[in-house]
């Protein structure tokens, strides 16, 4: 069982949750984080770290975040790791805990920035 990003972080992208990750399992896409699935040791380190209550355990994830499983999983193989804490974009806090974000403000684009 992996630790799951939800919809929440789609345009907060806050990356505290980054730096405690003891296997380097994030994502980074354009507007969000995911977790990869085959790299989570299921450690929960991430958990208390989201600012934003955005990361569940697959079995405790909420059902109307069950598409963000697959979501997770897809992307995890399309975007680039992230191993250590950005700054959050200008506009988070504006989004934070706004429902529903997927459908609307997903981007499934890779980060522009390269990990150094």
């Amino acid at each position: 069982m992996a630790f799951v990003v939800d919809d929440n972080c789609i345009k907060c992208k806050y990356t505290d949750c980054v730096e405690v990750c003891p296997v380097d399992c994030f994502r980074e896409g354009e507007n969000m984080l995911v977790i990869d699935p085959e790299e989570c040791i299921d450690c929960s380190l991430c958990v208390p770290e989201c600012p934003i209550d955005a990361i569940h355990a697959e079995d405790e994830l909420p059902p109307e975040q069950a598409h963000m499983l697959a979501v997770n999983e897809e992307y995890a193989k399309l975007w680039p790791g992230i191993t250590s804490k950005r700054s959050a974009p200008p506009d988070a806090a504006e989004w934070e805990y706004k429902l529903a974000k997927y459908p609307e403000h997903f981007s499934p684009l890779p980060n522009k920035q390269i990990n150094e």
